[in-house]
């Protein structure tokens, strides 16, 4: 079993020759930082000026990391990865640092719409979206500080509220779990404490509302600890999405900034260690629900171990791998010729809209030692086996 994710042919086997080469040239462009750091500034450039850019982009680095601009746009995806791989595809809508509440709104209806097409089709298991999708990042942060919002910030805040309200009694209408992610340090405490008061409500009889726990934080086994005995006292099930995270620079450099301790693990092992905790405690915990969103292999490895040695069948959907669409092909579809549950990441949205997450996603990539190498690797070895070398 240790050997598993080296299967490129299961790995690739839903990519043509084409697209696997598209992927190997956007990976050797990724692994360049110099040409990552040129090309995002020349790409927001572009887009600023309205340099007709947006097909280029359409056709390379977004067709391999998102599904589509519409929920609609996505469904040949959706489909091809379901029927060929047994993946299934979890729709993000990937538009990010809107502050009216037009764009408040707009999220929330497409979230809705995400829970109804996931009532209907097996390859879609979760709804997902963000705090900020639904409400300014200013009011997550002043309730995160302790600040008393002003009147006029309050009904603000009692719609966000409502918004949240609303996606979730859909979630358990249509039996559609719910991954809400997370976000910066800084105003992720607001949002802890509404998703633990939607657990409490909501979360009755099994897990449809998932918090997100980012474990390049040294704080969140420690919050996990205590929102278990807290779920236990009032007798609610827990539901978590645990990532490593994805706003490393911005938070050790805002903490830098306004002198306080950084809230990032010292190195990366101390994130693995981190990591592999979260996953161990709620694997020997009951009534958790555990979505492992991870392109790690070795963590990987470990939560099949615990799926084993807890005799929790691959299939049990309290248990879920998830990875991003276009990334870790590896883990994905060998994890799911396995029979395990597997989820893809898939963003949609408009070009324009989603190149702030495209850009993280690149910047990501680079900053993740041996990240980048090993998609390399395995798309060249793949290549050669088709012999397109």
């Amino acid at each position: 079993m240790k050997n598993l994710f080296d299967n490129t042919e299961v790995a690739f086997s839903i990519k043509s020759d084409s697209e696997l080469e598209r992927a190997y040239f956007l990976f050797k462009m990724i692994q360049n930082q110099p040409m990552v750091r040129i090309g995002t500034a020349v790409t927001n450039f572009a887009l600023k000026t309205h340099l007709p850019v947006e097909g280029l982009i359409r056709s390379t680095v977004f067709d391999h990391f998102c599904g589509g601009v519409t929920e609609d746009d996505c469904l040949p995806v959706i489909e091809k990865i379901y029927e060929k791989g047994k993946v299934h595809s979890v729709l993000d809508y990937s538009v990010e640092g809107k502050e009216e509440e037009e764009s408040f709104d707009d999220a929330l209806s497409k979230t809705l719409k995400t829970i109804n097409f996931a009532d209907k089709k097996q390859s879609i298991p979760y709804a997902v979206f963000k705090p900020t999708g639904f409400g300014r990042f200013y009011l997550y942060q002043k309730l995160s500080e302790g600040k008393e919002l002003t009147s006029k910030e309050q009904e603000e805040w009692n719609r966000v509220v409502a918004r949240f309200h609303e996606v979730c009694k859909l979630g358990v209408e249509k039996n559609v779990p719910l991954l809400i992610d997370a976000e910066e340090s800084w105003m992720q405490s607001a949002a802890d404490h509404l998703i633990e008061e939607l657990m409490e409500i909501y979360n009755k009889d099994k897990a449809i509302v998932f918090n997100t726990l980012q474990m390049y934080r040294h704080d969140r086994m420690d919050y996990l600890k205590g929102l278990y005995k807290q779920a236990q006292e009032k007798n609610y099930y827990i539901g978590m999405k645990v990532v490593r995270g994805a706003y490393m620079e911005k938070e050790r450099g805002r903490a830098k900034e306004n002198n306080y301790e950084s809230p990032i693990c010292k190195d990366k092992q101390a994130t693995d260690d981190n990591y592999n905790d979260a996953i161990k405690f709620i694997m020997n915990h009951e009534k958790m629900a555990l979505f492992a969103g991870t392109h790690n292999e070795e963590s990987s490895y470990l939560l099949m171990e615990l799926a084993e040695k807890q005799k929790i069948s691959p299939n049990d959907m309290r248990l879920w791998f998830g990875q991003l669409y276009g990334m870790s092909d590896h883990i994905s579809y060998n994890l799911a010729s396995e029979g395990y549950n597997v989820a893809k990441y898939l963003p949609f949205g408009p070009v324009r809209d989603v190149m702030p997450y495209l850009i993280r996603r690149a910047e990501e990539n680079t900053s993740v030692a041996g990240q980048t190498s090993r998609e390399l690797n395995l798309l060249k070895t793949e290549r050669k086996r088709r012999k397109l070398l």
